[in-house]
Protein backbone atom coordinates (compact mmCIF):
# COMPACT_ATOMS: atom_id res chain seq x y z
CA UNK A 1 0.00 0.00 0.00
CA UNK A 2 1.22 3.44 -1.00
CA UNK A 3 2.40 5.44 2.24
CA UNK A 4 1.08 9.51 1.64
CA UNK A 5 1.81 12.98 2.73
CA UNK A 6 -0.65 15.70 3.32
CA UNK A 7 -0.04 18.80 2.92
CA UNK A 8 -3.49 21.14 4.01
CA UNK A 9 -4.29 18.64 6.46
CA UNK A 10 -6.94 20.71 8.03
CA UNK A 11 -8.62 22.31 5.04
CA UNK A 12 -11.31 20.64 3.77
CA UNK A 13 -9.67 18.13 1.51
CA UNK A 14 -7.26 17.27 3.96
CA UNK A 15 -9.75 16.28 6.45
CA UNK A 16 -11.24 14.22 3.86
CA UNK A 17 -7.99 12.66 3.24
CA UNK A 18 -7.51 11.64 6.86
CA UNK A 19 -10.67 10.16 7.00
CA UNK A 20 -10.61 8.21 3.94
CA UNK A 21 -6.45 7.21 4.77
CA UNK A 22 -7.97 6.30 8.80
CA UNK A 23 -10.97 4.13 7.18
CA UNK A 24 -8.63 2.17 4.17
CA UNK A 25 -5.77 1.97 6.48
CA UNK A 26 -3.86 4.25 4.13
CA UNK A 27 -0.42 4.66 6.25
CA UNK A 28 0.49 8.79 6.70
CA UNK A 29 3.76 9.17 7.37
CA UNK A 30 3.79 13.62 7.10
CA UNK A 31 1.25 16.18 7.84
CA UNK A 32 1.38 20.22 7.18
CA UNK A 33 -1.15 22.95 7.92
CA UNK A 34 -1.04 26.91 8.40
CA UNK A 35 -2.29 27.33 11.56
CA UNK A 36 -4.51 24.95 12.87
CA UNK A 37 -2.12 23.58 15.49
CA UNK A 38 -4.71 22.09 17.53
CA UNK A 39 -6.35 20.25 14.63
CA UNK A 40 -2.70 19.17 13.18
CA UNK A 41 -2.45 17.54 16.90
CA UNK A 42 -4.97 15.68 16.54
CA UNK A 43 -4.65 14.27 12.97
CA UNK A 44 -0.63 13.34 13.85
CA UNK A 45 -1.19 11.30 16.92
CA UNK A 46 -4.18 9.09 15.24
CA UNK A 47 -2.41 8.75 12.06
CA UNK A 48 1.10 8.15 14.13
CA UNK A 49 2.98 10.30 11.62
CA UNK A 50 6.70 11.07 12.13
CA UNK A 51 6.57 14.52 11.38
CA UNK A 52 4.76 17.49 11.23
CA UNK A 53 4.66 20.94 9.56
CA UNK A 54 3.14 24.01 10.73
CA UNK A 55 3.56 26.91 8.14
CA UNK A 56 3.00 29.84 11.06
CA UNK A 57 6.83 29.95 12.54
CA UNK A 58 5.30 31.72 15.28
CA UNK A 59 2.66 28.69 16.18
CA UNK A 60 5.85 25.86 16.53
CA UNK A 61 6.13 26.65 20.37
CA UNK A 62 2.70 25.96 20.84
CA UNK A 63 2.59 22.81 18.42
CA UNK A 64 5.41 20.82 20.24
CA UNK A 65 3.80 21.62 23.48
CA UNK A 66 0.33 19.38 22.48
CA UNK A 67 3.14 16.78 20.97
CA UNK A 68 5.34 16.49 24.05
CA UNK A 69 5.69 12.72 25.09
CA UNK A 70 5.29 11.61 21.24
CA UNK A 71 8.38 10.76 18.88
CA UNK A 72 7.05 13.33 16.19
CA UNK A 73 9.70 15.65 14.44
CA UNK A 74 7.90 19.49 14.60
CA UNK A 75 8.89 21.68 11.77
CA UNK A 76 7.97 24.80 10.52
CA UNK A 77 7.66 27.74 7.68
CA UNK A 78 8.39 27.21 3.86
CA UNK A 79 11.44 24.56 4.79
CA UNK A 80 9.16 22.23 6.71
CA UNK A 81 6.53 22.48 4.56
CA UNK A 82 9.58 21.43 1.54
CA UNK A 83 10.39 18.78 4.10
CA UNK A 84 7.31 17.34 4.59
CA UNK A 85 6.95 16.83 0.62
CA UNK A 86 9.87 15.44 -0.03
CA UNK A 87 12.22 13.80 2.48
CA UNK A 88 9.80 11.55 3.73
CA UNK A 89 9.29 8.15 3.38
CA UNK A 90 6.01 8.75 1.08
CA UNK A 91 5.01 7.34 -2.25
CA UNK A 92 2.67 9.95 -3.12
CA UNK A 93 2.24 14.13 -1.61
CA UNK A 94 -1.31 15.03 -1.21
CA UNK A 95 -1.33 18.53 -1.88
CA UNK A 96 -4.50 20.11 -0.65
CA UNK A 97 -3.06 23.82 0.50
CA UNK A 98 -4.80 27.04 -0.83
CA UNK A 99 -2.65 29.35 -2.67
CA UNK A 100 0.94 29.88 -4.39
CA UNK A 101 2.23 28.24 -1.25
CA UNK A 102 1.74 25.03 -2.95
CA UNK A 103 3.20 25.20 -6.30
CA UNK A 104 7.66 25.16 -4.35
CA UNK A 105 6.23 21.66 -2.58
CA UNK A 106 5.06 20.19 -5.53
CA UNK A 107 8.58 21.05 -7.30
CA UNK A 108 10.43 19.49 -4.60
CA UNK A 109 8.25 16.33 -4.35
CA UNK A 110 8.53 16.05 -7.89
CA UNK A 111 12.79 16.50 -7.72
CA UNK A 112 12.28 13.93 -5.54
CA UNK A 113 10.35 11.44 -7.31
CA UNK A 114 7.26 11.45 -5.20
CA UNK A 115 3.75 11.13 -6.91
CA UNK A 116 1.45 14.27 -6.77
CA UNK A 117 -2.22 13.64 -5.66
CA UNK A 118 -2.86 17.62 -6.65
CA UNK A 119 -6.08 19.54 -5.33
CA UNK A 120 -4.00 23.02 -5.29
CA UNK A 121 -5.15 24.73 -8.25
CA UNK A 122 -2.14 27.51 -8.73
CA UNK A 123 0.50 24.77 -8.98
CA UNK A 124 -0.47 24.41 -12.79
CA UNK A 125 -2.38 27.52 -13.17
CA UNK A 126 0.60 29.41 -11.84
CA UNK A 127 3.91 27.12 -12.85
CA UNK A 128 2.03 24.12 -15.17
CA UNK A 129 4.84 24.36 -17.48
CA UNK A 130 7.61 23.74 -14.83
CA UNK A 131 5.86 21.47 -13.39
CA UNK A 132 4.70 19.06 -15.90
CA UNK A 133 7.75 19.62 -17.60
CA UNK A 134 9.20 18.30 -14.21
CA UNK A 135 6.99 15.20 -14.13
CA UNK A 136 8.04 14.36 -17.45
CA UNK A 137 11.35 14.18 -16.62
CA UNK A 138 11.60 12.17 -13.15
CA UNK A 139 8.56 9.76 -14.90
CA UNK A 140 6.49 11.19 -11.95
CA UNK A 141 2.40 10.79 -11.89
CA UNK A 142 0.33 14.09 -11.14
CA UNK A 143 -2.87 12.78 -10.40
CA UNK A 144 -5.76 14.94 -10.31
CA UNK A 145 -8.49 15.73 -6.74
CA UNK A 146 -10.89 18.23 -8.40
CA UNK A 147 -14.12 16.20 -9.23
CA UNK A 148 -14.02 17.42 -12.38
CA UNK A 149 -10.38 16.78 -13.92
CA UNK A 150 -10.76 13.21 -12.06
CA UNK A 151 -13.52 12.48 -14.10
CA UNK A 152 -11.44 13.46 -17.52
CA UNK A 153 -8.76 11.46 -16.34
CA UNK A 154 -11.21 8.15 -15.99
CA UNK A 155 -12.40 9.35 -19.16
CA UNK A 156 -9.04 9.21 -21.12
CA UNK A 157 -7.63 6.11 -19.40
CA UNK A 158 -6.74 4.03 -22.05
CA UNK A 159 -7.27 6.38 -25.19
CA UNK A 160 -5.18 7.90 -27.83
CA UNK A 161 -4.82 11.52 -27.84
CA UNK A 162 -5.71 11.56 -31.11
CA UNK A 163 -8.73 10.33 -30.44
CA UNK A 164 -10.10 12.84 -28.86
CA UNK A 165 -12.08 16.21 -29.86
CA UNK A 166 -12.65 17.93 -26.73
CA UNK A 167 -12.98 18.29 -23.32
CA UNK A 168 -15.83 19.54 -21.72
CA UNK A 169 -15.98 20.78 -18.30
CA UNK A 170 -18.98 20.53 -16.38
CA UNK A 171 -19.85 24.01 -13.65
CA UNK A 172 -22.27 23.97 -11.15
CA UNK A 173 -23.11 27.33 -12.19
CA UNK A 174 -22.82 28.75 -8.52
CA UNK A 175 -24.98 29.83 -5.96
CA UNK A 176 -26.02 33.00 -8.42
CA UNK A 177 -26.80 30.80 -11.88
CA UNK A 178 -28.82 32.88 -13.97
CA UNK A 179 -28.42 36.31 -12.43
CA UNK A 180 -27.00 39.78 -14.46
CA UNK A 181 -24.36 41.23 -14.15
CA UNK A 182 -25.78 44.33 -12.17
CA UNK A 183 -27.82 42.30 -9.88
CA UNK A 184 -24.63 40.32 -8.31
CA UNK A 185 -23.47 44.32 -7.52
CA UNK A 186 -25.04 43.91 -3.98
CA UNK A 187 -24.55 40.02 -3.37
CA UNK A 188 -23.28 39.88 0.30
CA UNK A 189 -20.59 37.38 1.07
CA UNK A 190 -23.05 34.94 3.03
CA UNK A 191 -24.57 35.13 -0.43
CA UNK A 192 -21.58 34.11 -2.19
CA UNK A 193 -20.90 30.99 0.14
CA UNK A 194 -23.91 29.07 -0.22
CA UNK A 195 -23.17 27.13 -2.89
CA UNK A 196 -26.30 24.78 -3.65
CA UNK A 197 -24.35 21.24 -4.04
CA UNK A 198 -20.65 21.09 -2.45
CA UNK A 199 -19.31 21.71 0.94
CA UNK A 200 -15.89 24.01 -0.11
CA UNK A 201 -13.41 26.14 1.81
CA UNK A 202 -14.42 29.95 1.51
CA UNK A 203 -11.94 31.24 -1.43
CA UNK A 204 -12.89 27.93 -3.83
CA UNK A 205 -16.47 29.08 -2.92
CA UNK A 206 -16.14 32.97 -4.22
CA UNK A 207 -14.47 31.43 -7.04
CA UNK A 208 -17.40 29.31 -7.69
CA UNK A 209 -19.59 31.70 -7.58
CA UNK A 210 -17.50 34.30 -9.88
CA UNK A 211 -17.05 31.07 -12.21
CA UNK A 212 -13.10 31.58 -12.17
CA UNK A 213 -12.87 28.46 -10.84
CA UNK A 214 -14.62 27.16 -14.27
CA UNK A 215 -11.33 29.41 -15.98
CA UNK A 216 -8.76 28.30 -13.50
CA UNK A 217 -10.20 24.74 -14.17
CA UNK A 218 -9.88 24.97 -17.75
CA UNK A 219 -5.90 26.43 -17.31
CA UNK A 220 -5.41 22.94 -15.24
CA UNK A 221 -6.98 20.77 -17.81
CA UNK A 222 -4.62 22.48 -20.60
CA UNK A 223 -1.35 21.15 -18.52
CA UNK A 224 -2.74 18.26 -17.15
CA UNK A 225 -3.82 16.40 -20.44
CA UNK A 226 -2.09 18.62 -23.02
CA UNK A 227 -4.86 19.72 -24.27
CA UNK A 228 -5.08 23.19 -25.99
CA UNK A 229 -7.68 25.64 -24.85
CA UNK A 230 -9.65 26.03 -27.80
CA UNK A 231 -10.52 22.24 -27.40
CA UNK A 232 -12.23 22.69 -23.88
CA UNK A 233 -15.62 23.68 -23.32
CA UNK A 234 -17.26 24.54 -20.41
CA UNK A 235 -20.93 23.29 -19.83
CA UNK A 236 -22.99 24.11 -17.06
CA UNK A 237 -24.99 21.63 -14.81
CA UNK A 238 -26.45 22.56 -12.10
CA UNK A 239 -27.01 19.01 -10.09
CA UNK A 240 -23.40 18.04 -10.12
CA UNK A 241 -23.71 14.71 -11.45
CA UNK A 242 -22.09 14.25 -14.34
CA UNK A 243 -18.60 15.79 -13.29
CA UNK A 244 -16.98 16.02 -16.64
CA UNK A 245 -16.79 14.48 -20.24
CA UNK A 246 -15.06 13.80 -23.41
CA UNK A 247 -15.65 14.46 -26.60
CA UNK A 248 -14.42 11.60 -29.15
CA UNK A 249 -13.50 11.30 -32.76
CA UNK A 250 -16.46 9.78 -33.37
CA UNK A 251 -18.66 12.36 -31.65
CA UNK A 252 -19.60 9.49 -29.09
CA UNK A 253 -19.50 11.07 -25.43
CA UNK A 254 -18.00 9.38 -22.48
CA UNK A 255 -18.84 10.73 -19.09
CA UNK A 256 -17.94 10.22 -15.37
CA UNK A 257 -20.85 10.54 -12.86
CA UNK A 258 -21.63 10.26 -9.40
CA UNK A 259 -23.25 12.14 -6.59
CA UNK A 260 -21.59 14.94 -5.53
CA UNK A 261 -19.39 13.99 -3.00
CA UNK A 262 -15.26 14.87 -3.09
CA UNK A 263 -14.62 11.92 -0.78
CA UNK A 264 -14.51 9.64 -4.32
CA UNK A 265 -11.88 11.73 -6.03
CA UNK A 266 -9.43 12.07 -3.07
CA UNK A 267 -10.13 8.28 -2.50
CA UNK A 268 -9.38 7.26 -6.03
CA UNK A 269 -6.02 9.68 -6.49
CA UNK A 270 -4.53 7.87 -3.50
CA UNK A 271 -5.61 4.19 -4.16
CA UNK A 272 -4.68 4.55 -8.04
CA UNK A 273 -4.71 2.30 -9.97
CA UNK A 274 -6.93 0.72 -7.85
CA UNK A 275 -10.54 0.99 -6.99
CA UNK A 276 -12.09 0.83 -3.78
CA UNK A 277 -15.42 0.36 -1.75
CA UNK A 278 -16.05 4.12 -0.86
CA UNK A 279 -18.19 5.05 2.11
CA UNK A 280 -20.17 7.22 -0.30
CA UNK A 281 -24.10 6.41 -1.43
CA UNK A 282 -24.59 5.34 -4.71
CA UNK A 283 -25.68 7.12 -7.55
CA UNK A 284 -29.38 6.68 -7.52
CA UNK A 285 -30.78 7.66 -11.37
CA UNK A 286 -34.22 7.88 -9.72
CA UNK A 287 -32.94 10.62 -7.59
CA UNK A 288 -32.17 12.75 -10.49
CA UNK A 289 -35.05 12.32 -13.14
CA UNK A 290 -33.79 15.17 -15.25
CA UNK A 291 -30.34 16.99 -15.61
CA UNK A 292 -29.98 19.77 -17.23
CA UNK A 293 -27.16 21.83 -19.15
CA UNK A 294 -26.75 25.07 -20.00
CA UNK A 295 -24.16 27.27 -22.15
CA UNK A 296 -22.50 29.74 -18.82
CA UNK A 297 -23.42 33.34 -19.22
CA UNK A 298 -20.26 34.53 -20.19
CA UNK A 299 -21.10 38.21 -19.68
CA UNK A 300 -22.36 37.85 -16.12
CA UNK A 301 -19.46 36.35 -15.26
CA UNK A 302 -16.17 37.60 -17.12
CA UNK A 303 -14.00 35.63 -15.28
CA UNK A 304 -14.85 32.53 -17.34
CA UNK A 305 -13.17 34.20 -19.96
CA UNK A 306 -10.66 36.07 -18.36
CA UNK A 307 -8.76 32.86 -17.30
CA UNK A 308 -9.55 31.50 -20.95
CA UNK A 309 -7.55 34.69 -22.74
CA UNK A 310 -4.65 34.10 -20.31
CA UNK A 311 -3.89 30.68 -21.05
CA UNK A 312 -4.16 31.64 -24.75
CA UNK A 313 -1.63 34.72 -24.10
CA UNK A 314 0.52 32.52 -22.04
CA UNK A 315 3.70 33.09 -20.50
CA UNK A 316 3.20 34.67 -16.92
CA UNK A 317 -0.28 35.97 -17.93
CA UNK A 318 -2.37 33.07 -15.52
CA UNK A 319 0.17 33.68 -12.75
CA UNK A 320 -0.97 37.18 -12.82
CA UNK A 321 -5.05 36.50 -13.02
CA UNK A 322 -4.59 34.01 -10.71
CA UNK A 323 -2.57 36.44 -8.04
CA UNK A 324 -5.40 39.24 -8.60
CA UNK A 325 -7.96 36.98 -7.66
CA UNK A 326 -6.65 35.67 -5.11
CA UNK A 327 -6.13 39.24 -3.59
CA UNK A 328 -9.48 40.25 -5.23
CA UNK A 329 -11.12 37.45 -3.05
CA UNK A 330 -9.73 38.31 -0.13
CA UNK A 331 -11.00 41.87 -0.57
CA UNK A 332 -14.44 40.59 -0.86
CA UNK A 333 -14.00 38.29 1.88
CA UNK A 334 -13.27 41.08 4.24
CA UNK A 335 -15.69 43.83 3.24
CA UNK A 336 -13.37 45.67 1.58
CA UNK A 337 -14.52 45.38 -1.99
CA UNK A 338 -18.14 44.55 -4.12
CA UNK A 339 -18.18 40.71 -5.30
CA UNK A 340 -18.68 42.55 -9.04
CA UNK A 341 -15.28 44.19 -7.99
CA UNK A 342 -13.29 41.18 -8.38
CA UNK A 343 -13.41 40.39 -12.23
CA UNK A 344 -12.79 44.58 -12.41
CA UNK A 345 -9.95 44.13 -10.68
CA UNK A 346 -8.28 41.12 -12.24
CA UNK A 347 -8.95 42.82 -15.99
CA UNK A 348 -7.01 45.83 -14.34
CA UNK A 349 -3.98 44.05 -13.24
CA UNK A 350 -3.76 41.96 -16.44
CA UNK A 351 -4.24 45.39 -18.68
CA UNK A 352 -1.90 47.52 -16.45
CA UNK A 353 1.64 45.19 -15.38
CA UNK A 354 4.27 44.37 -17.07
CA UNK A 355 4.38 40.47 -18.05
CA UNK A 356 6.72 40.65 -21.05
CA UNK A 357 9.95 39.21 -18.61
CA UNK A 358 11.18 35.08 -18.83
CA UNK A 359 9.03 32.37 -17.66
CA UNK A 360 10.73 31.66 -14.32
CA UNK A 361 9.99 30.28 -11.10
CA UNK A 362 11.50 33.67 -9.31
CA UNK A 363 9.35 35.56 -12.07
CA UNK A 364 6.17 33.43 -11.77
CA UNK A 365 6.43 34.47 -7.72
CA UNK A 366 7.23 37.99 -8.72
CA UNK A 367 4.20 38.97 -11.10
CA UNK A 368 1.93 36.96 -8.63
CA UNK A 369 3.10 39.12 -5.80
CA UNK A 370 2.77 42.40 -8.16
CA UNK A 371 -0.69 41.35 -8.90
CA UNK A 372 -1.77 41.23 -5.21
CA UNK A 373 -0.20 44.93 -4.64
CA UNK A 374 -2.10 46.15 -7.71
CA UNK A 375 -5.53 44.58 -6.64
CA UNK A 376 -4.31 46.05 -2.77
CA UNK A 377 -4.37 49.78 -4.41
CA UNK A 378 -6.75 49.87 -6.57
CA UNK A 379 -9.16 49.11 -4.62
Amino acid sequence: MKKVAIIGSTGSIGTQAVSICLEKGIPVTALATGNNISMLAKQAKILSVKKVCIYNTELKADLEALLSGTNIEVLSGEEGLLSVAADGEHDILLNSVVGMVGLKPTLAAIEAGKDIALANKETLVAGGKLVMTAAEEKGVKILPVDSEHSAIFQCLEGRKKEDVNKIILTASGGPFFGKTFEELENVTVENALNHPNWSMGNKITIDSATLMNKGLEVIEAAWLFNMDVSKIDIVVHRESIVHSMIELSDHAVIAELGVPDMRIPIQLALTYPDRENCSVKPLSFSDYPSLTFYKPDRESFPCLDICINAMKKGGLYPALVNGANEEAVASFLSGKCKFTDIPKLITAAAESLNVNIPYTLDNIYYITEEAKRFVRENL
